[in-house]
């Protein structure tokens, strides 16, 4: 083999393999989380009015398009978003309200509470930076703003909560994007 062609297949397993391209956004095939493997399961849009607020990606331990069977599962999961448009921390603590309030209208004082703590967390997110939720069963959901670790939300009930603002009965960034993350 020539020394060319051994320097680029070097270089090609190198590079992160990645899923998809969405809005020139690269997503990871899949992540590592605890020392398990998530693979990517989808990602797509979210809009509001004709702005595109963020690119979403949903990984799981395999891929699932079933939003009950993701919910019900006591697994690893992340969900990231990455910013294609500036938002403000009153604009995600209003958003995650929402969210709340549409798919997890019973939801228990504990999960309000753990929203309420989730809003603290919360800062003003720039265009090109991240929001990633990430929930590890019997550690809870750890929260990363702007490449800092900001906090950790204990229990299943609020990841769940937190996922169903995606995935849930009237997702908040919409059908076409729970459709996109569900991999449909």
């Amino acid at each position: 083999m020539h020394r060319t062609a051994r320097t680029l297949l070097a270089f090609a397993f190198a590079l992160p393999l990645i899923a998809a391209t969405i809005a020139d956004v690269n997503l990871d095939n899949s992540v590592a989380v605890n020392g398990q493997n998530l693979v990517f399961n989808g990602g797509g849009i979210r809009k509001k009015f004709f702005i595109k607020v963020y690119v979403g990606a949903l990984y799981l331990p395999a891929k699932n398009n079933n939003p009950a069977a993701i919910i019900a599962a006591d697994a690893p999961r992340r969900q990231v978003m990455h910013f294609l448009y500036s938002v403000s921390k009153d604009q995600m603590c209003e958003a995650w309200s929402e969210g709340l309030e549409a798919n997890t209208p019973n939801a228990s004082a504990e999960v309000k509470g753990s929203f309420k703590t989730l809003c603290s967390l919360m800062e003003a997110i720039p265009k090109g930076n991240r929001l990633i939720l990430t929930y590890v069963p019997g550690t809870g959901t750890t929260v990363e703003v702007n490449g800092k670790m900001k906090g950790t939300l204990p229990g299943k009930a609020t990841a769940d909560a937190i996922l169903a603002t995606w995935i849930g009965p009237k997702p908040g960034p919409g059908e076409d994007f729970k459709a996109a993350v569900l991999g449909k």
